[in-house]
């Protein structure tokens, strides 16, 4: 779902006074497009105490708005609503979103007879003024079924953030608890990640699914709390006698590592840890440490299994090889290093990440690892080497800042120099404002303009100082580039 902008807002309203439908103005199912619709008029219509505008008003959404109002003058708008006169859903709309709390409480009334508006009502039971508020909450509670409370929720959780949002949410709870459990099925697949949690922890707490349906939720949400949640609840049920061959097929395929992780940790339980052998080289570090936890607990050690898979001659699984570095000794670096030629990229980078696990990287070995064509690897070397960036020559690394280098290379160079400081950072940074990639220059930017002379600075490379300085005279205000060269030791 994409985000609502108070662009997005200003143009509902505008659409609205123009007397266009509610129903193809606002998304029904789209809680952020009604909160921003009641934010836009209230912010742009309607003047202050002393008669001015406010600010919000000069841009062009509001000056359409404004010209709007004055040509359509609509009733409802710039006057107290009338009872006797019924006013269009689209006027009411606006009407319900009015700076007056009478015209609001006034709208209220007639927004009964048009379902369309429940939304508006529901921003209106966390109203700011007492009689608006009660009036929206008995309209509400009249008003709210089951359906409509489950088409509402993601309205009603956003305002429930809010100060006295907590009645239309305690009221929609109370109606889905007492709801038929197919009623909540929407509410699982809601793109609302908030939806998905609160109808994930509500079918939790009243026991609405089984152990099988929560495991597969756990399995297929992209939600971590959801995983979380939806795991946990489904190995309690497993422990309390449910199948678990229903339980853990699905958290064992599951794309998520939590949900890996919670499976792998269960086949202790369930007595079948030799399955977790078939997890140590999964590549998630978490799945990882939970197998290697399993296997131990059944009575094995898995860096005997690690070894043997990292010396097979058609070479091993990426996390393999990482494996064995997060259960292995210094000794078997030597594996590692003659892994850094594998013509699997992900097998390179894995050897690089051992090293740096086991700490043994040697700086000489690693740096030819830079122009590795995988930008995978590169990102391993870079964090290898950033603790050392001192010892890899500055002309290897200048050089690779270079338009004719990849892009994970000349990322890998900046990051080393930069991580000098000195006027090695200085001349990195000014000499990468002109990278054809936008993001690295403003990375080089805000590393120029971040930068002051350090200890390590000496006095000699004032001059040097103050010409970088100059190059990027565009970055700064006068005063803050002269404070720069006076600091430097710069004579100007």
């Amino acid at each position: 779902m994409d985000a609502i902008t108070s662009e997005d807002g200003e143009a509902a309203a505008v659409r609205l006074v123009r007397g266009e439908p509610v129903g193809t103005v606002l998304p029904g199912d789209d809680p952020g497009a009604w909160i921003a619709l009641d934010a836009a008029v209230r912010r742009c219509v309607w003047q202050d105490g002393r008669g001015r505008l406010p600010p919000w008003a000069a841009t062009e959404g509001g000056r359409a708005l404004l010209a709007a109002v004055r040509r359509n003058r609509a009733p409802g708008l710039t006057a107290r609503l009338r009872p006797a006169r019924p006013l269009t859903e689209s006027q009411l709309a606006l009407a319900l979103c009015h700076g007056d709390g009478r015209i609001r409480q006034a709208a209220l009334e007639q927004a009964a007879h048009h379902p369309g508006l429940l939304p508006l009502v529901v921003v209106r039971c966390s109203d700011w003024a007492p009689r608006v508020r009660e009036d929206a909450r008995r309209r509400l509670a009249e008003a709210l079924d089951e359906r409509t409370a489950v088409r509402l929720m993601p309205l009603v959780l956003r305002l429930g953030c809010r100060g006295r949002g907590d009645f239309a949410t305690d009221l929609a709870d109370r109606l889905l608890r007492a709801a038929p459990p197919e009623t909540l099925a929407p509410l699982y697949t809601d793109p609302d990640r908030a939806v998905r949690r609160y109808a994930y922890r509500l079918a939790v707490d009243e026991r609405l699914l089984s152990s099988a349906e929560l495991a597969r939720a756990a399995a297929r949400d992209p939600d971590t709390v959801v995983q979380n949640l939806c795991a946990d609840a489904a190995l309690a049920a497993v422990a309390d006698g449910g199948d678990h061959d229903d339980v853990l097929e699905p958290l064992l395929g599951a794309r998520s590592p939590q949900a890996r992780a919670a499976g792998v940790t269960a086949l202790r339980r369930a007595g079948r840890s030799e399955r977790a052998v078939g997890f140590l080289a999964d590549r998630s570090a978490v799945v990882r440490a939970c197998a290697r936890y399993v296997v131990r607990q059944g009575g094995h050690d898995p860096l005997p299994w690690y070894r043997e898979r990292c010396a097979e001659p058609e070479g091993p699984p990426p996390g393999a090889v990482i494996g064995l570095a997060e259960c292995g000794e210094r000794a078997d670096s030597e594996v590692l290093w003659a892994l850094l030629g594998h013509p699997v990229a992900g097998v390179r980078a894995r050897a690089v990440a051992g090293l740096r696990t086991l700490d043994v990287t040697d700086v000489r070995r690693l740096w030819p690892l830079l122009d590795d064509p995988a930008p995978g690897v590169v990102r391993e070397v870079t964090a290898a080497l950033l603790p050392s960036a001192g010892n890899v020559p500055e002309e290897l690394l200048t050089e690779r800042l270079g338009e004719a280098w990849p892009r994970q290379v000349r990322v890998a160079a900046f990051r080393l120099l930069e991580a000098r400081g000195g006027v090695v950072r200085l001349r990195a940074a000014v000499a990468t404002l002109d990278d054809p990639d936008e993001r690295i220059r403003q990375w080089a930017r805000q590393s120029v303009q971040g930068w002051h002379p350090t200890a390590d600075v000496p006095r000699e490379a004032a001059a040097e100082v103050g010409e970088l300085l100059d190059r990027s005279r565009h970055l700064f205000s006068a005063y803050v580039l002269m404070r720069r060269k006076w600091e430097a030791g710069v004579r100007t």
